[in-house]
C-alpha cells in the first residue's frame, strides 16, 4: 500500500466517521472534509467557509493551522463568546468519552504546547505599555487614534479594543502617581538634605517651563538624581517669576526644612533673581547658611559659552577644516584616494575623519583634532586632486592645533558631566581648577595669537570661577583623599602671595557650615524667660561665671550659655578638626568617598551628614544628552500644545521609569486614577 492510498483513506474515514473510528482531533467540530481531485483534499471551516489544505499528494498538512484559525480568533464569524467558551475547552479539555485509558493516552498525544493561545488576554496591560512607551518615547498622545497605529494592533491582536486620548493619559497619570508615591518614601527616608536645580525652557508661546531636578544622597550612601517639577511660569523674563516655581517644589515634595543648595540656569541667574531666592530660601527655615548656597551658574552651559566662543574666533580655519572633511566623505572616490595617501605616507594615526554636528560642540572638537592630526594626508591630497581646493595652509593648521589644546580642556571637564552616574561635587575641582590656572598663564602668553584667544575665554571663566570656587573646594575638603591639602597646593598656583587669604575663606567657610550643623543637630535648648514688663528681646552677650546669669531685658542668656557650653566641648568642636588632622587616604581611581563616610558615619556622626549633603551639590543644570549642546532645548510643538499637568507628568515619568519601580494593579476596575487635566 503506498503513501497516497494511506492518506486517501485517512481522509475518507475522518470525512465518513463510522462506529469502528472517531475522529481524534476536536478540531473536526470546526471543520468539514471537501475532496477536490484524486490527490487533494482541503478542510473547509463550517463558519466562514474558508478552505485549507489539509492531503496534497503523499504530503498531510496536519491541524496545526486549523487550530490557529478558530483558537486565535482569526476565523472572522467565530468571535463571539460562545466560540470563546469552545476555544477554552479545546485548548484545555481532553475528550471525555471512552475509557480512562485512552482518555489518559488522547491527554498524551493531543494536549497542545503553552502558546499565545492559552495566554489570557489583559486589555488593562496593554493601556498601560502604550502609556508606557508614550511617556519613554516621547510619542505624541494622539498617536492612539491614529489609523496605523490601530490597524497594526488590530493585526497583532484581534481583541484588542482601540483607546481614547483621554483614556490613555488617565493611564500617563496613574504611572505619574504611582512613581511620584514611590519617589517620596525614598526622599522621606534620606538622612541629608536635598539640592536643587532649575533650569528654564520655554514653547513656542513663549511661556517658560522650569525644571526642578533634586539631588540627594539615599539611605545606601548612593547620590541620586530625580526630576521632581516642571512647572509653567507665564512671565519668565520676571525677577520673581521663579520663587513660586521653587515654592512649590519644596512643599509638594516636603522640603522646606530639607533643602541644602540651588543651582541655577545661568541664562536667568541675574543680581535680582538670585536675592528674590536666596531671601525666599531664608525665610522657609532650616537652611544652611540662611540661603546663601545659591550657585549662579550651569557648568555645562559656561564650558559650552566658551567652547563656541573659541570656534568663532577661528571661524574661517574651523570652516575650511569642515569643507576639507566633506570632500573627503562625501564621495567614496575621495576617501579612497584620502586613504591611499595615508598608507603611503605611513601616517600612524587611527583616527576616522567625521563630519561635526553643529549643535554638539564636542563634534566640532572632535572632527579637528582628527583633522590635525591628519594634515599632511590633506596636503597631499591638494596636490594630487585637482577638485580639492579647500585645504587649510599649515599656519592654519597649526592654529587649528593650538585651538584644540584649549577645547580639549573644555571637552575633559564637561565629560564628566555626561556620565550615567552622577559624579560627585569634589571631582569636578580638579578640571575647573586646572582651566583657571591655564587660561591665567596663556592670556598673559608672549605669542599674540595665543594671548588673543585665551584672554576672553579666561575673563568669561573667571566669572565662573568667583562664584563657584568656593563650592567646589569645599567638597574637596570632604573628599579624605585630599582635604585641605588640595586647596593650599592649588591656591598657591593660581592666587601666588594672595593665597593665604583665599584659604582662609574656604577653611572658614567649612567650619562655618560645620557649625549650623551642630546647631541643628543639638536637642532644644531650655525654654527662655520672657519680660513681660516690656516685652524686650535681648541676646547678652557677655556670659557670666555664676549660675545666676539671667539680668533685666536679658531673656536669650540662658541660651546663649547653652551654646557656649555646647560649642566648648571638646568633643564635638574637633571633630571637623580631627578629621582634618587626620593622614590622607591613598589616592586610586575607583575610590567611593561616599562609601569611605558611610564606614565612617560612627566616628564623624555630624561631619558625615555634612560630607554627604556637600558632595551631592550639583554643578549642572543640565541633564547629561545636554551637556555639549550648543542651545538651549526648548518645548517642541507637541508638548508646546499640552497642558502644564500633562507636561510634568509626562516629564517626571520619564525620568522615574528608568528605575523601573512601579506597576499598577493589571485588571481591576479602579487601576487608573481619574484627574482633571
Amino acid at each position: 500500500m503506498d503513501t497516497l492510498t494511506t492518506l486517501n483513506e485517512i481522509a475518507d474515514s475522518e470525512a465518513q466517521p463510522n462506529k469502528f473510528r472517531r475522529k481524534k482531533s476536536i478540531v473536526w467540530e470546526h471543520f468539514t472534509i471537501e475532496r477536490i481531485g484524486a490527490d487533494c483534499t482541503r478542510a473547509c471551516c463550517k463558519k466562514c467557509k474558508k478552505s485549507f489544505a489539509y492531503i496534497s499528494g503523499s504530503k498531510l498538512a496536519g491541524t496545526s493551522h486549523l487550530k490557529r484559525h478558530i483558537a486565535l480568533g482569526i476565523c472572522p464569524v467565530g468571535r463571539t463568546n460562545q466560540d470563546k467558551n469552545q476555544l477554552t475547552s479545546f485548548n484545555s479539555a481532553a475528550p471525555t468519552n471512552g475509557s480512562a485509558g485512552a482518555t489518559g493516552k488522547s491527554r498524551k498525544r493531543y494536549r497542545a504546547n503553552p502558546g499565545p493561545a492559552s495566554i489570557p488576554f489583559d486589555q488593562a496591560r496593554c493601556y498601560y505599555d502604550i502609556a508606557k512607551m508614550i511617556i519613554q518615547h516621547d510619542y505624541p498622545l494622539e498617536m492612539v487614534e491614529h489609523s496605523g497605529f490601530n490597524k497594526f494592533v488590530q493585526n497583532l491582536q484581534p481583541l484588542f479594543s482601540s483607546v481614547s486620548v483621554d483614556t490613555i493619559q488617565e493611564h500617563i497619570f496613574n504611572i505619574y502617581l504611582g512613581e511620584k508615591q514611590n519617589l517620596l518614601n525614598i526622599i522621606g527616608a534620606i538622612p541629608g538634605r536635598v539640592s536643587l536645580t532649575l533650569n528654564l525652557r520655554t514653547s513656542d508661546q513663549n511661556l517658560g517651563y522650569v525644571f526642578l531636578t533634586g539631588y540627594f544622597v539615599d539611605s545606601d550612601w548612593k547620590l541620586r538624581c530625580r526630576l521632581l517639577n516642571v512647572i509653567m511660569v507665564p512671565f519668565p523674563d520676571s525677577d520673581v517669576a521663579f520663587n513660586h516655581a521653587v515654592a512649590a517644589c519644596l512643599t509638594d515634595w516636603c522640603l522646606e526644612t530639607k533643602l541644602f543648595t540651588l543651582t541655577l540656569d545661568e541664562s536667568v541667574a541675574n543680581v535680582n533673581v538670585r536675592k528674590n531666592l536666596g531671601y525666599l530660601l531664608s525665610i522657609k527655615g532650616g537652611n544652611i547658611l540662611n540661603g546663601q548656597l545659591i550657585i549662579g551658574s550651569c557648568c555645562a552651559r559656561v564650558l559650552s559659552d566658551l567652547a563656541q566662543y573659541a570656534l568663532h574666533y577661528m571661524r574661517a580655519i574651523v570652516e575650511k577644516v569642515r569643507q576639507s572633511v566633506k570632500f573627503v566623505k562625501t564621495a567614496d572616490a575621495h576617501e579612497e584616494k584620502f586613504l591611499e595617501l595615508k598608507r603611503q605616507l605611513q601616517v600612524p594615526s587611527a583616527k576616522e575623519l567625521i563630519v561635526d554636528d553643529q549643535t554638539k560642540w564636542d563634534t566640532t572638537y572632535q572632527m579637528l583634532m582628527t583633522a590635525s592630526e591628519l594634515k599632511e594626508v590633506f596636503s597631499c591630497l591638494d596636490t594630487s586632486d585637482p577638485d580639492y581646493k579647500v585645504t587649510p595652509t599649515m599656519d592654519e593648521w597649526k592654529q587649528a592645533e593650538i585651538l584644540c589644546e584649549y577645547l580639549k580642556l573644555f571637552f575633559d571637564a564637561a565629560n564628566l558631566l555626561t556620565s550615567p552616574t552622577y559624579s560627585t561635587a569634589d571631582v569636578l575641582f580638579h578640571e575647573v581648577w586646572k582651566i583657571q590656572l591655564d587660561l591665567m598663564q596663556a592670556a598673559r602668553s608672549q605669542d599674540r595669537f595665543i594671548r588673543d584667544l585665551t584672554r576672553p575665554l579666561q575673563e568669561k571663566f573667571d566669572e565662573y570661577w568667583n562664584d563657584c570656587n568656593l563650592v567646589l573646594a569645599v567638597a574637596v575638603v570632604m573628599d579624605p583623599r585630599f582635604k585641605m591639602k588640595l586647596i593650599e597646593f592649588t591656591f598657591n598656583k593660581i592666587y601666588g602671595e594672595e593665597a593665604e587669604s583665599w584659604i582662609k575663606i574656604v577653611d572658614e567657610g567649612v567650619h562655618e557650615i560645620f557649625c549650623d550643623y551642630i546647631v541643628q543637630s543639638l536637642p532644644p535648648p531650655p525654654a527662655s524667660f520672657v519680660d513681660e514688663a516690656n516685652d524686650s528681646f535681648v541676646i547678652k552677650s557677655e556670659f557670666s561665671q555664676e549660675d545666676s546669669f539671667l539680668a533685666n531685658g536679658d531673656t536669650f542668656a540662658d541660651f546663649d550659655v547653652y551654646l557656649h557650653d555646647i560649642m566648648n566641648n571638646q568633643q564635638m568642636k574637633t571633630e571637623l578638626d580631627q578629621y582634618l588632622e587626620e593622614s590622607l587616604m591613598p589616592r586610586s581611581q575607583d575610590f567611593d568617598v561616599l562609601g569611605w563616610w558611610r564606614i565612617n558615619r560612627c566616628k564623624y556622626p555630624t561631619l558625615s551628614k555634612m560630607a554627604s549633603d556637600i558632595l551631592s551639590i550639583p554643578v549642572c543644570t543640565v541633564t547629561p544628552d545636554s551637556v555639549f549642546d550648543t542651545a538651549s532645548r526648548d518645548l517642541d510643538r507637541h508638548r508646546s500644545s499640552l497642558r502644564p499637568i500633562t507636561i510634568e507628568a509626562l516629564s517626571c515619568s520619564k525620568d522615574w521609569l528608568q528605575y523601573e519601580s512601579w506597576e499598577p494593579p493589571y485588571g481591576t476596575p479602579d487601576a487608573t486614577v481619574k484627574m482633571e487635566y
